[in-house]
């Protein structure tokens, strides 16, 4: 009786996201909306976020078509400072190069660039204070290299050579630098989010005035992490930038995964009751302004901000991702908003403060740095070459007293190696 009752009724389907292009296929984004400059005007930092939902489903523009400056989101950069800017995301691209290369010479086992993302670590990066605490994910080198970190002791700790003060124990590119404002990079997604929202909290409990600032991919708005710290962020109103960098892939899963199809990321602030932007993340003033915006919000007690950069990764996930098994061909060069490095130098050029022979120039420069850097670094070995640090290093910092069985197993480790090199041997 029951069954016929439902005998007109369709059955169940189950939704799977799919991409809109695959290998083979020819990108088309003409269905992505690019909004004229100031079609979303900048609120005052203490407006209430309830006032404020547009913001989050719109995109801050401050750089329009013809590489010109203006609207209400306008940071109004001097000319060296939009140079510095420039300088720092071009670093990034140099570095990343020449690792990208050493990875695939043998000299690590692991690298991942972060080619068309610069503007969301650099420019974020300048908008903060310099005691300001950033929790990074693993495609934010930029704010070391915008904070002026030793370009050497990251090829030191991607080569995990002698010169690593991590002593090897880290995979390559996940950096520690808390005396730079960088919190300890953690493999696993997300992990980073409730950190950052403590750190914050704790801050304000002790009256302080620095407040932090957390990067993650789109992807992993899909993990829990990401919505406890959302939570505690909203009910203690700590002074955090939560900031989704959405550059359409995580690995070879597109946005759809983790719900870009139904809504933006930067909507999910509004079920939380906090404020949220959705930036042009490929427009250095725009994501510069978006952060400078958050972080007065939040220095002034005006709570957390939740940021989406609309942006797209140029390359591959990691050295050990190949983007043509998944995606189209020529995506990035179709992608409506352009490059930002190519953006900056553009209006650099149109406000009569760069040329083309400087950034020629600029470009040769920095990439004699990063191979300069790069020797020094080599000088202390490279990963390929073997074991640069101790067994029982791999134990440090985690007991204040090595439990005996661990102790047991270096000291057979450390016999074996002997027995096969030499009674004299030790760890390079």
């Amino acid at each position: 009786m029951a069954k016929s009752a439902k005998s007109n009724i369709p059955p169940l389907k189950l939704h799977v996201p799919e991409p809109a292009f695959r290998p083979g296929d020819e990108a088309d984004f003409s269905d992505i909306e690019v909004p004229p400059v100031d079609a979303i005007v900048r609120p005052d930092e203490a407006a209430a976020a309830d006032s404020i939902k547009d913001l989050s489903f719109g995109l801050v523009r401050v750089l329009d078509d013809d590489a010109q400056a203006s609207g209400s989101w306008n940071p109004g950069l001097t000319a060296e400072q939009l140079r510095e800017m420039l300088r720092h995301m071009m670093l990034v691209r140099a570095f990343d190069d020449r690792m990208f290369r050493a990875q695939r010479q043998g000299k690590t086992s692991f690298y991942m660039k972060c080619t068309g993302e610069e503007a969301t670590s650099v420019a974020t990066t300048m908008a903060l204070a310099r005691d300001d605490m950033c929790f990074p994910s693993y495609r934010q080198q930029g704010i070391l290299i915008t904070r002026g970190y030793p370009l050497v002791q990251m090829m030191n700790q991607i080569y995990s050579n002698r010169g690593d003060h991590l002593l090897g124990r880290q995979l390559p590119i996940m950096y520690s630098a808390p005396e730079y404002g960088f919190f300890s990079i953690s493999g696993n997604l997300t992990t980073q989010y409730p950190q950052a929202v403590g750190w914050a909290m704790a801050s304000a409990a002790k009256g302080d005035s620095r407040i932090s600032a957390v990067w993650c991919g789109e992807g992993s708005t899909a993990e829990g992490d990401f919505h406890s710290a959302m939570t505690f962020a909203a009910v203690y109103n700590a002074p955090v930038i939560m900031q989704v960098v959405n550059n359409q892939w995580a690995i070879s899963s597109f946005s759809g995964f983790a719900g870009g199809e139904r809504t933006t990321f930067a909507a999910r602030a509004v079920g939380y009751g906090i404020a949220g932007l959705r930036v042009d993340g490929n427009d250095p003033l725009a994501v510069y302004s978006a952060m400078r915006w958050a972080a007065d919000r939040a220095r002034t007690n005006n709570g957390p901000t939740l940021i989406e950069y609309f942006t797209y990764r140029a390359e591959g996930h990691s050295t050990s991702d190949d983007p043509s098994a998944y995606r189209a061909a020529e995506e990035y060069a179709k992608w409506p908003l352009g490059d930002p490095v190519e953006r900056l130098k553009a209006h650099l050029m149109a406000i009569g403060e760069w040329d083309d022979d400087r950034h020629q120039a600029q470009h040769d420069e920095l990439q004699k740095t990063v191979r300069e850097e790069q020797k020094k670094a080599e000088e202390k070995g490279t990963l390929g070459h073997g074991l640069h640090h101790p067994f029982d290093t791999m134990f440090t910092d985690v007991y204040e007293d090595m439990p005996w069985h661990l102790q047991e197993q270096c000291e057979q480790m450390l016999e074996e190696q002997r027995t096969k090199f030499g009674p004299d041997w030790e760890p390079k």
